[in-house]
């Protein structure tokens, strides 16, 4: 190497050296952080679950009635009609639903019967062009009703032609 490269190389080498073991000798100070604020808009951090639809908690009250005896007017677990089944269930998730099916058809939120949901209701015409006829909506086309006279709560699948053909809408609470 040349003398001249010799000298630059210690003239930069040198101070840079030295910058470097003093910089990374020296104690640093204690950092403190303050606390960070969470916003509105930031997501939870919490672990709960969300709350059940009440179409949900009224499922599984459904579910405990089922084999209970239809009784016309029927509205508890001495016997039930259609209605009163609904109506019932759906007390279970602090819902207060109204007397008849027709009312009920009413009052509810209709949505597609392509996005029906268990909870979601599906009701019927059953003798003439009005709603007659409610049940709840579980899973694989099944649903849960109060059927008739000499039969108890149970489930009916809404692929046989009977029902299929007798649907008159899906609503939601």
């Amino acid at each position: 190497m040349s003398v001249l490269i010799q000298k630059i190389v210690k003239w930069l080498v040198l101070p840079l050296s030295i910058t470097l073991f003093v910089a990374c000798a020296g104690t640093p100070e204690p950092t403190t952080y303050a606390p960070v604020k969470k916003t509105d808009s930031e997501p939870s951090s919490s672990t709960t679950t969300p709350a059940k639809s009440s179409g949900l908690i009224a499922l599984e009250a459904a579910r405990e009635m089922l084999g209970v005896a239809y009784r016309y007017g029927g509205t508890d677990p001495q016997g039930f009609d259609c209605s009163g089944l609904i109506q019932y269930s759906f007390s279970h998730a602090d819902v207060k639903l109204p007397r008849t099916s027709q009312d009920i058809f009413r009052s509810s939120q209709l949505i597609s019967p392509k996005e029906i949901q268990p909870g979601d209701l599906v009701f019927f015409a059953i003798s003439k062009n009005k709603v007659s006829h409610v049940g709840i909506y579980d899973v694989q086309n099944r649903f849960i009703h109060a059927p008739s006279s000499g039969k108890g709560v149970s489930y009916a699948d809404l692929g046989t032609p009977y029902w299929r053909q007798r649907l008159v809408g899906v609503g939601r609470f």
